[in-house]
């Protein structure tokens, strides 16, 4: 934390002179030197592709809890906060709102992007902004680089799909980016002279590897200086202070002048304080250990290099993004120390000494790259063995193998150079609307292809995609094959195997599992690796019909649109009817299914029978014809209006097939849901016996309390769930007044405020744990909609009501035990204070010299004591307004 900084008029000017968003920090200048210690922070920041590949979505991971999925949880504690960095002074009241993305070097993985840019689209630009700032701070080279698209282990991979994930990664950057990637980040380092030589053709400048990694190094030839002698650093004594220059050997094992990469290595003894002891503990501690790096021998420049996952700061180490933002914002530049990234400092300083790599090396493996393919006893723990690395990498080989035939021999069908096509693909996996695939195709194909071709050739490619995605590293890096990164990986291959088949109708299953009986598990439920595919993989796998199922079943509690997105399926409703008899429900309906991804179709009919609670019954059909379709219809509602249960059933498997779907066969959280809402009947009227025999025994309840006397449980349970249901009424009436987006929260809910009030008073007599499921989201979206009102439609005359409100509604949830978030209200603020408040206050008439009149000054008084409720610190800025009114 900060103690001070001072909120100066200059201040200000500067960051509303700042080309971007007002919300981020005061630009720095150009760096006026090229002399001096140079600062570079490299942050990894990864997270494996975790999409259910047969539907494209991230699906529920009950670890990340109270999160969706890990995702989720490590952007809600890394990745965001990183773009919005607190710098808090000491009574832990925000100073400073810094994008630290903005001062670091970083890459972050293109699937995690793509994750990132659906889900937070606000960070997501916020990164993006970033790297544009970077490039204007430090002559147009950014703090953005590249990383092999999904994060697949180079050395291991074969020489196309080096290629490949080079060529992805560098194009997935462009069109996020907006300009080429000058570096790239290799998967946990992993690099050999072919990835080498994939980087130097695919225009790749410079590469960060470990100490570890590099053999030997030597000054360079310098006019008619011949090169030094060698230095063997194989122990890790490589200086990290300077860059070097790998040449790429010819084929005589000469080095090739022509062809070269350079390379930054990282101070490893630095970096791994960083994440495994307490350097980031403060800006201080920091600054003491990256000073240890300096060289005393009066060098005219010095790169101090330090590389960590970017998790770290804030997922790892909680909090660690403060002392990130306050150190390059504050306390470097202190010191004296130019915060730079790779590129920069290599413009500057182009490398004078060369390097020659090991062989085959990684930073987070002592033996090579073993841990992705054998049983090195890397990344083990709690006894257990990795035997299962080495037949897993195989048998995913042999399966590569045979899809790579199966893309030879079907490729040319469809395009004139399927390899090529297969490099132009990542196109469609960044964007797949229509006009996309037109461009792709027209590039692409060998002759003018049909819709029904195009389906094919997208399986094609898609069938490859997956069979990248079944090397993402993280697949080995662990303990176990049945972990979920295991799993992961295994899914993708039967997605891949299970294309392969229908593009070119090659049954390769049997033989995959049979492979991998040959990788035994650490859990003896699984035994081995088919145990994994058979038990976690095979029910993950999603069919069209299992899709139908899904919506006929939900179409019960949710109403459809006549198109609507599900998942990565388009669903068109051509017909639906629905009856409801009492509690049984029935519904027949016809829809087409469109995948996004390979443009299949197919039409389907569908029969569900709600019976009441958890009994489903649904059949799926495809129908020959309209006609067809209408005469099983008016059938099975003909059945259902004799009222047997038991005849509507066998009319449905009659006509629809044998072949039933219960409410099991749901995607889990869609089941998951329907529960709730099947439940709730249930716990309603549990809810209200529970309050009647709260209010049957109030008093009582409050004679235990005043004499001290322990309570009867059953008395508590029932003050407890009688007081939490009323606080969720409550809540849920104000949610349903101040939801709509045109209503002004400012001028609704007084009386609501009241109501938890009480309530809260309640709860705090009879100490009560209140349970307020999605209370804490509710009041969190509440707070922001009613700050942003009183921003953008400020209104003089009620100012002072408005801000007394919402302090209220802001200490309310507190006195509820829950705890809200003040960070995205804390941003808009924040943002509202330096781009409109400060300024008129600065600049009341144009020569900026005239003081704010007294109703103005009473105004921004109002708007200065909404800050203090949001914890921004606005104590200069009222010091300032005191100053002004007694002068």
């Amino acid at each position: 934390m900060a103690d001070s900084l001072q909120f100066s008029a200059s201040t200000v000017a500067l960051a509303l002179r700042a080309p971007a968003d007002p919300r981020l920090d005061p630009a720095n200048p150009p760096l006026p030197t090229t002399t001096g210690i140079y600062v570079c922070i490299h942050g990894h920041f990864y997270q494996p592709p975790r999409e259910n590949p047969y539907l494209n979505a991230v699906e529920r991971q009950a670890g990340a809890a109270p999160f969706h999925d890990w995702n989720e949880r490590i952007h809600h504690e890394c990745y965001r906060p990183n773009a919005f960095a607190r710098i808090l002074n000491h009574r832990g009241e925000v100073m400073r709102i810094v994008n630290n993305y903005e001062y670091i070097s970083f890459n972050i993985g293109p699937t995690l992007l793509s994750w990132m840019e659906g889900y937070d689209p606000e960070t997501y630009q916020r990164i993006l902004e970033a790297d544009r700032r970077s490039c204007a701070r430090l002559d147009g080279h950014g703090n953005a680089i590249a990383q092999v698209y999904n994060h697949v282990i180079m050395p291991l991979a074969n020489r196309r799909d080096k290629y490949t994930q080079i060529h992805w990664g560098k194009t997935d950057f462009k069109r996020r980016f907006g300009r080429d990637p000058e570096g790239m980040w290799l998967a946990e380092t992993a690099v050999d002279a072919e990835t080498l030589e994939a980087l130097v053709d695919e225009g790749i400048r410079f590469i960060i590897l470990a100490p570890s990694q590099v053999q030997r190094c030597r000054p360079m030839a310098a006019g008619d200086q011949p090169p030094g002698d060698w230095f063997e650093v194989g122990g890790g004594q490589v200086d990290p202070s300077r860059p070097y220059r790998c040449f790429l050997k010819d084929a005589h094992g000469n080095a090739d002048p022509e062809r070269f990469i350079d390379v930054f290595f990282y101070d490893g003894p630095i970096s791994r304080d960083m994440g495994f002891n307490d350097v980031l503990s403060s800006s201080q501690h920091f600054a003491g250990r990256l000073g240890q790096a300096i060289h005393g021998d009066h060098r005219p420049a010095q790169l101090i290099s330090v590389a960590t996952d970017g998790e770290t700061f804030g997922h790892h180490r909680g909090g660690a993004e403060k002392t990130l933002a306050y150190a390059v914002t504050q306390e470097f530049p202190q010191h004296g120390w130019c915060v730079t990234n790779y590129a920069h400092y290599l413009a500057l300083h182009p490398p004078t000494w060369e390097a020659d790599l090991k062989p085959v090396t990684a930073w987070s493996c002592a033996h090579g790259v073993d841990r992705w393919q054998d049983d090195c006893g890397c990344g083990g723990g709690g006894g257990w063995h990795q035997q299962w690395r080495k037949p897993l990498r195989q048998t995913l080989d042999w399966l590569r193998d045979r899809l790579t035939a199966v893309f030879v021999e079907k490729g040319p069908q469809f395009f004139t150079d399927p390899w090529a096509a297969r490099n132009a693909y990542i196109n469609v996996v960044g964007d797949r609307s229509e006009a996309s695939l037109k461009r792709f195709f027209q590039a692409h194909q060998c002759r003018k292809l049909t819709r029904i071709e195009w389906v094919d050739a997208l399986q094609l490619l898609e069938m490859q995609r997956h069979a990248l995605f079944m090397y993402t590293s993280c697949g080995w890096f662990f303990e176990e094959l049945s972990r979920p990164e295991g799993t992961q990986i295994l899914r993708y291959a039967a997605r891949a195997l299970e294309l392969a088949g229908e593009v070119a109708g090659v049954e390769l299953e049997s033989e995959f599992v049979r492979r991998l009986t040959k990788a035994p598990s650490n859990v003896p439920g699984f035994e081995n690796g088919a145990g994994v595919y058979q038990q976690l993989v095979i029910p993950a796998k999603v069919s069209l019909e299992q899709v139908a199922a899904h919506y006929a079943m939900s179409s019960l509690f949710v109403e459809y649109r006549q198109e609507q997105q599900l998942f990565c399926y388009t669903v068109t409703q051509r017909d639906y009817q629905l009856q409801r008899m009492g509690p049984i429900a029935m519904a027949v309906g016809q829809i087409q299914l469109v995948s996004d991804i390979t443009r299949e179709k197919l039409d389907l009919s569908f029969a569900v029978l709600h019976l009441g609670g958890w009994d489903f019954h649904c059949c799926i059909q495809s129908f020959r014809s309209r006609l067809a379709y209408t005469r099983a219809k008016e059938e099975l509602f003909e059945v259902l209006g004799q009222a047997s249960v038991t005849q509507t059933i066998l009319a449905i498997n009659r006509i629809f097939g044998e072949r039933s779907y219960s409410l099991e066969d749901l995607f889990a959280e869609e089941r998951h849901r329907i529960m709730r809402l099947l439940s709730q009947e249930t716990l309603l009227r549990l809810d209200q016996l529970y309050t009647q025999v709260y209010r049957d025994n109030y008093s009582l309840l409050r004679a235990f309390h005043r004499d001290g006397l322990p309570v009867p449980q059953e008395l508590q349970v029932a003050a407890e769930i009688a007081l939490s249901q009323r606080a969720l009424e409550v809540l849920e009436a104000l949610e349903r007044e101040t939801g709509d987006p045109g209503s002004n929260p400012l001028r609704i809910g007084g009386h609501y405020i009241d109501e938890l009030d009480a309530i809260a008073t309640e709860a705090s007599y009879f100490q009560c744990r209140l349970t307020l499921p999605g209370a804490k989201s509710m009041l969190e979206a509440l707070v922001w909609r009613s700050v942003w009102h009183l921003l953008s439609q400020p209104q003089p005359d009620t100012i002072q009501a408005d801000v007394d409100w919402l302090s209220r509604l802001i200490e309310v949830p507190t006195r509820l035990s829950l705890h809200l978030s003040p960070d995205r209200t804390q941003e808009l603020y924040y943002q509202h204070l330096y781009a409109v408040l400060v300024p008129a206050l600065l600049a009341a008439e144009p020569n900026g010299k005239s003081r704010p009149g007294p109703d103005q000054t009473l105004f921004a008084k109002h708007l200065l004591r909404l800050g203090q409720c949001l914890a921004v610190d606005v104590f200069h800025l009222l010091a300032q307004l005191e100053i002004s009114e007694q002068s």
